[in-house]
């Protein structure tokens, strides 16, 4: 059955604000603003990650608002996202891939690493947050 144009519509829109949301994540990074990484999960919001290093996984906004607080920034890790890929599920959910590169701002920019997120959207409230976000790094040079 052919969608209305009002739903093309509301997907391309839906589709945008979700690809937002990985540019902003890096952005907030990069300026050390964690209210701003926080508002971007649901309330239950998860954050995982795995690979090269100690995995660990973080629920819930007291949780994640301890872990983005008293994570260190060693070697200045900044985050470049690249090739993010999105499938609506519902009007209010969705999944997601974004790859990620990281430089390091201790060294001159120098490459460190290289990863993807596996990514959960919800749409709360009119506005969508990631459910889940799991990191796997696939090479590090830390």
């Amino acid at each position: 059955m052919a969608q209305t144009r009002d739903r093309l519509i509301d997907e391309m829109l839906d589709l945008e604000a979700i690809k937002d949301l990985p540019a902003r994540y890096c952005h907030y990074v990069w300026t050390k603003n964690l209210e701003g990484v926080l508002n971007l999960f649901t309330e239950d919001g998860l954050f995982s990650s795995g690979g090269s290093g100690p995995a660990h996984e973080v629920k819930g906004q007291a949780a994640l608002r301890k872990f983005y607080a008293s994570e260190p920034d060693r070697v200045g890790a900044r985050p470049f996202i690249h090739n993010i890929v999105i499938e609506l599920k519902s009007p209010t959910t969705a999944v997601g891939n974004a790859y990620l590169e990281l430089r390091s701002a201790a060294q001159q920019m120098k490459w460190i690493g290289t990863g993807y997120y596996d990514d959960e959207y919800e749409k709360v409230g009119g506005q969508w947050k990631f459910k889940a976000r799991r990191f796997r790094m696939v090479h590090s040079e830390m």
